[in-house]
């Protein structure tokens, strides 16, 4: 009689992911949607392009006043979009 190895499919299939190279392009897509949802409706209707370079968020913004209140918060966002997808995909957060 054999033992069975079993094993979470969710588990399996971030580790073939990860085997192709394609784990980090998933989180970081995840990460992009969920600005809208870490960030709240009111800062996302202001959002006009966000993007991830070099592990930085780059979020265009079209109101220079929130620009400089979220330029404070940087940290918060920081830890917050990570803790989302449940990895540390961005370091920094720039708002343009």
């Amino acid at each position: 009689m054999f033992k069975r190895r079993e094993q979470a499919i969710g588990d399996l299939i971030m580790r073939n992911l990860r085997a192709q190279g394609l784990e980090t392009p998933l989180l970081q897509k995840r990460l992009v949607e969920a600005w809208p949802m870490v960030a709240g409706e009111v800062i996302a209707r202001y959002t006009t392009n966000v993007v991830i370079r070099n592990q930085t968020l780059f979020v265009s913004l079209n109101a220079p006043a929130l620009r400089a209140d979220l330029s404070m918060r940087r940290q918060e966002f920081v830890q917050k979009l990570n803790n989302y997808v449940g990895n540390q995909v961005i370091a920094d957060i720039r708002f343009c």
